[in-house]
């Protein structure tokens, strides 16, 4: 190994640490007494027509707030959605009148449950991209988010950033 190696390596490490450390702390969005935080999508297959996104919205407020829906310029039709078992068949559907967002009380969007739906995609979600999407809430108004593009296979978030 040369003697440039490792100080080039160490170089590496701590940019890519820096770039980690960034994200880490831009990774809240804020909106009234909202807090919104590890949000996440998938990348899709080629084909897919239609993909999910997931996040947690933490209520810091003294009252409910609701979400009441979605855009994103990814998908023509992006809406709040709700996974569900009934008679043993998982059904999945808009929730019409929003997400409650309790008071003090967190609700995690995430796989095999509540999450944002993106229909008719107008391209694929590709590892690494960032779909951005508008939330639009009762009380605190509309905000853009960032939902990073994980693997295919994710299960969950792969930031464990936080407020």
């Amino acid at each position: 190994m040369n003697r440039f190696a490792l100080p080039l390596a160490a170089a590496v490490a701590l940019t890519a640490l820096s770039i980690v450390t960034a994200f880490a702390e831009t990774a809240m969005v804020k909106a009234g007494n909202l807090e919104i935080t590890h949000a996440w999508t998938r990348a899709t297959l080629p084909g897919q027509p239609a993909a999910a996104g997931y996040l947690v919205i933490e209520n810091k407020g003294g009252e409910p707030d609701r979400l009441l829906s979605a855009s994103s310029s990814a998908s023509p039709t992006t809406e709040v959605h709700n996974m569900a078992m009934e008679d043993d068949i998982m059904k999945m559907a808009e929730l019409n009148d929003g997400l409650e967002i309790p008071a003090g009380g967190k609700v995690e969007l995430k796989p095999g449950g509540t999450h944002i739906m993106f229909k008719d995609l107008k391209q694929g979600f590709k590892e690494h991209d960032i779909v951005k999407v508008t939330l639009k809430f009762k009380i605190s108004g509309e905000v853009e988010i960032e939902l990073p593009v994980q693997a295919a296979d994710s299960k969950e978030a792969q930031h464990t950033h936080g407020g």
